[in-house]
């Protein structure tokens, strides 16, 4: 039976984690990159939240949730036959969970954007988000969110740990990795050309988030406002953690590193947000702030992967430390829902989700970039890199003097 109170709020989640991705994500990554670029971020997220919307329409909410096997649904709901006005998912209508899942499904081959900015042709850019959505996202949706084999085991994944943050994660590793990094890196990379845009980006991705891990509760209950609560002081903790890193190495704390802390507390709580309490989500944004930070050094500047935006370091790692730290978090000793397994037992299935998410979504991604390459190719030549993809790519200019 259809609640209102529980459809109104998944429909007001659903508007949430859309602002995440427009504007919100969008001024996010604008603003880290140098000014002749910012245009070409722009519409490589509003490209893929059309694209992303018209595929998941097409066939990608149905491989991800109509029945099929344990690995990947079937094409029983493509073109979204059968989601009728009066069919119900739960107590809401069928259409507001499909829409809100639309959503998710835009956001996460958007957040892959930052590891191939300023370098990339804008149709690789379609190409490749359009074939990742339904050969990676839509199938890892199923093992988790759609009854599948993940799902089986007990995984736990409240808001996306392992459904968005692990595969983007991993996903902006490979391909950041394959195209090359951007010229001059790391030693002369330009800093980011407009550090408030990357604020209001980051405040807006914050607010949304509360629709991304409260709206996953799929009710207005006390899990959604619980996952809301665990959110924000993950956020404040990570952000808090990651200027104290930063004055202390640094002797000044930087505005983009706050942020960006931000980001890493929000990606670390995701998938234990309705699971665990307050405590919980102090505790993960303390890991996230350190472990994260750790990260952007490890990928940068010892591996040398141009991450530009630092996807994999503070989505992939996030993502994935919040996902194996879950079950120690979401016992009721520390304010959490409690667990139907052991401790250990649910830290062997998070730890199994996560293995296996990687390396799919690892393998899958190198398939495609090689794809992508053999077919409207990948990078832009070197002459339109120096000129900037605003121009070369989409003939304007982001900024008139």
């Amino acid at each position: 039976m259809i609640d209102s109170g529980d459809t109104a709020w998944v429909l007001t989640s659903t508007a949430l984690v859309l602002f995440m991705t427009l504007p919100g994500l969008a001024l996010f990554y604008a603003g880290l990159v140098q000014s002749r670029n910012i245009l070409s971020v722009l519409m490589q997220c509003t490209g893929i939240a059309c694209g992303a919307s018209v595929v998941w329409f097409a066939c990608g909410y149905s491989l991800a949730f109509a029945g099929g096997s344990g690995f990947v649904g079937g094409l029983s709901k493509a073109f979204l036959i059968g989601v009728a006005r009066d069919a119900v998912n739960g107590s809401i209508p069928e259409p507001a969970f499909a829409m809100f899942q639309m959503t998710f499904a835009v956001i996460t081959p958007a957040l892959i954007v930052g590891a191939f900015v300023e370098r990339i042709r804008f149709s690789a850019v379609m190409f490749f988000s359009m074939l990742w959505l339904v050969v990676v996202y839509a199938p890892v949706t199923h093992w988790v969110w759609g009854g599948g084999w993940l799902a089986g085991m007990g995984a736990m994944d409240f808001a996306g740990g392992i459904v968005v943050h692990a595969t983007a994660g991993i996903s902006a590793l490979v391909i950041a990795a394959m195209l090359g990094a951007r010229r001059g890196f790391p030693e002369h990379v330009q800093p980011p050309h407009a550090p408030w845009m990357v604020m209001v980006g980051a405040g807006m991705l914050w607010v949304g988030w509360f629709g991304f891990n409260g709206g996953s509760a799929l009710a207005a209950n006390g899990d959604a406002a619980m996952a809301i609560l665990a959110t924000h002081l993950s956020a404040a903790t990570a952000s808090l953690v990651w200027m104290a890193i930063e004055w202390k190495r640094f002797g000044k704390p930087s505005l983009v590193g706050v942020v960006t802390g931000t980001i890493a507390g929000l990606a670390t709580v995701t998938p234990a947000s309705g699971y665990i309490g307050p405590l919980g989500g102090v505790l993960l944004g303390l890991a996230g702030g350190i472990i994260c930070y750790a990260a952007v050094d490890l990928v940068k500047h010892r591996l040398r992967i141009d991450d530009s935006l630092d996807v994999m370091a503070v989505h992939g790692v996030g993502g994935i430390t919040g996902t194996l730290l879950t079950g120690f978090l979401a016992t009721a000793a520390l304010g959490g829902v409690g667990l139907e397994a052991s401790v250990l037992g649910q830290f062997w299935v998070q730890l199994v989700g996560v293995a296996v998410t990687v390396a799919w979504s690892a393998v899958a991604t190198f398939g495609l970039v090689k794809l992508t390459q053999m077919t409207v190719g990948l990078r832009v030549g070197d002459e339109s890199e120096l000129q900037g993809l605003d121009l070369s790519e989409h003939g304007e200019t982001g900024y008139r003097l």
